[in-house]
């Protein structure tokens, strides 16, 4: 961390800051490229939990019988 001493300072600090993000982040799109959804093929193949059709009230983990 810098130590900032009056507001200039802190505001070149906080410019030279962003100046760096930005760098390092157009040099990681260089690499991977830009980000983008899942296309209808991944998407089908990703296995997600879907909702669940039995009443939780009467489970002990969903109840107060866990919580101290």
């Amino acid at each position: 961390m810098h130590k900032v001493t009056n507001m200039k300072e802190l505001c070149a600090y906080v410019e030279a800051k962003k100046r760096k993000q930005a760098h390092k982040h157009s040099e990681i799109l260089k690499i991977y490229g830009r980000c983008t959804g899942f296309t209808n093929k991944e998407y089908k193949q990703i296995k997600h939990s879907q909702k669940s059709s039995f009443p939780k009230q009467y489970k002990a983990a969903y109840n107060k019988i866990w919580r101290w």
